[in-house]
Order: C-alpha cells, then sequence, then structure tokens
C-alpha cells in the first residue's frame, strides 16, 4: 500500500512540473517555427531553441514585466545543463575572443530586464550567450534593451514580448579558444510587441549587422517582419490567423515612436 501511494506521489509531482513548464509563455502569439528542429529550453527567464551546429540559439524569446526587472546580479557564465557538452559551448571555449575579435559575451534575453525571476541565473548559460561585436553589444543593441524597460515602465504597458536570433550571412571568423565547430553570427534580428499581441498593439522589427558602429542609432535599423523571416528562415506570429500575420508582417508598426524612434 505505501509502495503504491508512493507511485501514486511521484506521478503528481512529475504532473505538477510538467504543467509548471507548459504553463510558461514566452510567445504570446507562438514561438518561432521552421529553421533547426535542435533542442527547445522553456524557462521561466525565456524559451530557446539551440541549434547544435552553429552552437549558438536560433532564437531566444522573453517577456518583460514590472516584476522581473532587477540590477545587482552578477555575470557567471556556464555552460547550460539542459545540452550536451557538445551541442552548446563553455565559459573557456571564449578564451581570448575579445582579443582576437572585439567580441562580448552578448545576452540575447537580456540580465537587467529579466533578473527578478526565479532562474535568473540561466539567463548566464551560454546558450543564451552569442560572441556580439563589443561596438553592437555595448551601443546600438544595449539602447534598444533600454528601450525595452523605459517601454515596461509605462502605466499603459503591461508586458513587453520578444523575439530575437542570429544571422549568418558570411563568414565573420572562429574563436580561438575552442576546437569545437561552430559559426559566429554576422547579425542579429528583433521583433518586440507590448501587451498582450501585435495584432491589437504596437510591434516594432530591427535587424542588426554585427560590424554596426558603436555610435549608431538604432532606429536607423528598423525594418518589417517579413524581413525578419525571409533572412532568418523562420515564421514568426504563427498563432496568429494567416491574414493577420500578412496584413501585419509587411508593414514596419509603429512601436519604434514609443522608443524614441523619429519617422
Amino acid at each position: 500500500m505505501r509502495l503504491k501511494q508512493l507511485f501514486s506521489l511521484l506521478a503528481l509531482l512529475v504532473s505538477a512540473q510538467s504543467f509548471a513548464v507548459e504553463s510558461i509563455d514566452n510567445c504570446a502569439v507562438g514561438c518561432p517555427t521552421g529553421g533547426s528542429t535542435n533542442v527547445s529550453i522553456v524557462r521561466h527567464a525565456y524559451t530557446l531553441n539551440n541549434n547544435s551546429s552553429t552552437k549558438f540559439a536560433n532564437w531566444v524569446a522573453y517577456h518583460i514585466t514590472k516584476d522581473t526587472l532587477a540590477s545587482g546580479k552578477t555575470r557567471s557564465w556556464k555552460t547550460d545543463p539542459v545540452l550536451d557538452p557538445q551541442d552548446t559551448l563553455a565559459p573557456a571555449d571564449y578564451t581570448g575572443a575579445n582579443a582576437a575579435l572585439q567580441v562580448d559575451r552578448g545576452h540575447q534575453a537580456p540580465l537587467a530586464s529579466l533578473a527578478n525571476v526565479s532562474d535568473w541565473e540561466s539567463l548566464n548559460y551560454l546558450s543564451n550567450i552569442t560572441p556580439q561585436k563589443s561596438a553592437l553589444n555595448q551601443g546600438s543593441w544595449a539602447a534598444l534593451e533600454d528601450q525595452e524597460r523605459k517601454l515596461i515602465a509605462r502605466a499603459d504597458v503591461s508586458s513587453v514580448y520578444t523575439v530575437t536570433g542570429p544571422l549568418y550571412e558570411r563568414e565573420i571568423g572562429k574563436l580561438p579558444g575552442t576546437s569545437k565547430p561552430h559559426t559566429i553570427p554576422s547579425g542579429y534580428w528583433k521583433v518586440i510587441f507590448i501587451n498582450s499581441s501585435p495584432e491589437v498593439n504596437h510591434y516594432a522589427a530591427f535587424i542588426f549587422d554585427q560590424d554596426t558602429p558603436r555610435d549608431a542609432d538604432f532606429c536607423q535599423f528598423r525594418t518589417t517582419v517579413n524581413e525578419v523571416e525571409k533572412r532568418s528562415g523562420l515564421i514568426l506570429w504563427a498563432g496568429l490567423p494567416d491574414a493577420v500575420q500578412d496584413k501585419l508582417k509587411s508593414k514596419p508598426g509603429v512601436l519604434p515612436e514609443l522608443m524614441g524612434c523619429q519617422n
């Protein structure tokens, strides 16, 4: 009888854990589809799709609220414990990268925007990191992340949903500290909408080249979701009706106006 009760308790625990993962929705209108069929990981901090060939995420989706922001958290880089070590990078693999390539360990889901979630330490897993040129990482990319935090501070904004990922359109080089096969991104894209859906709210799309100058204005990299899909090979907002997708994706969106961009 006790053994039967133990199995029942274990079944309940597994069920509860499964429900907890299923109840996390960092995309709201469907996570990206297409591209790699490699491992997807769902966490409170983000949802990502890992690519074992490039060693970086195909895409990372995250959800910022007024409760997720925090500062002062440490950057302790770690290999993602969920992934096979051969499918991702380790901290030592970045040895000498800054000197050789002028790259930082660039967060895809930003630490400052999500550091108050329960699994915030996973933001420093290298599955959420790419080698991003320092000028881009500390320049217009950081400015855009700051604008996401300014959006969530608005009284009329309850959620900021973002999905971001790499582009591989030319050879950039290799990390000098690793012999693992990998591909450094040549650029990045980011698609943002506020509140519950891009269908009824503001949205924006951006594409950045890896060699973007430090003083570049992020506003000049505005684009359409169609262009992001064309260049990334992914389908975004797949949970929306096709007619709605067609209408929204061909237009640049007006959210940049709330982010300080001029027409």
